[in-house]
């Protein structure tokens, strides 16, 4: 459990957060069952909880009732390129300066091809979620329509042949 006492105006939501963080950083399914007896909080407050740091970007649902802690980064600082005449390449990165030379260049787009890869597939299953969410919306819609449809045929009186 965790120990509320040496910091009793500690924010219940901020509680729930490191205890899911934990739970998390220990590779176990965090539930809202597991959040009340970790916590000592009432369900209600955990619910509600949980319910706040999912609206806030803190956390996110994986499943119904599963959760786990969004990574948290410092903001991206702004980055350019510029290529200059003589083939050298210029990378600033907020502060930070780099003169790269044409070699150096093609090594480290060599490096972050891996990263590269790793943003399209993400984005691919980004679209693909969202392309299986809008179909299986559409399929529970035609299925809807064809119960209905049905419905009627099989309550209407049996045609006796007159």
């Amino acid at each position: 459990m965790i120990d509320t006492t040496t910091n009793p105006k500690r924010p219940t939501a901020e509680t729930i957060l490191e205890a899911i963080q934990d739970l998390h950083a220990r590779e176990q399914i965090v539930t809202r069952e597991i959040l009340a007896e970790l916590t000592g909080l009432k369900l209600t407050t955990i619910d509600d909880r949980l319910g706040h740091l999912v609206d806030n970007g803190r956390i996110r649902r994986v499943q119904r009732g599963v959760f786990v802690p969004m990574e948290q980064h410092k903001p991206a600082r702004p980055i350019s390129r510029t290529l200059c005449p003589d083939g050298t390449t210029v990378l600033e990165v907020g502060d930070s300066l780099m003169i790269l030379t044409p070699r150096e260049s093609r090594m480290l787009g060599e490096v972050m091809t891996g990263a590269a890869q790793q943003f399209v597939a993400i984005e691919i299953g980004h679209e693909g979620a969202q392309l299986n969410s809008a179909l299986s919306a559409k399929v529970s819609e035609v299925r809807r329509e064809l119960r209905q449809s049905q419905e009627p045929a099989s309550t209407a009186a049996p045609d006796d042949g007159r």
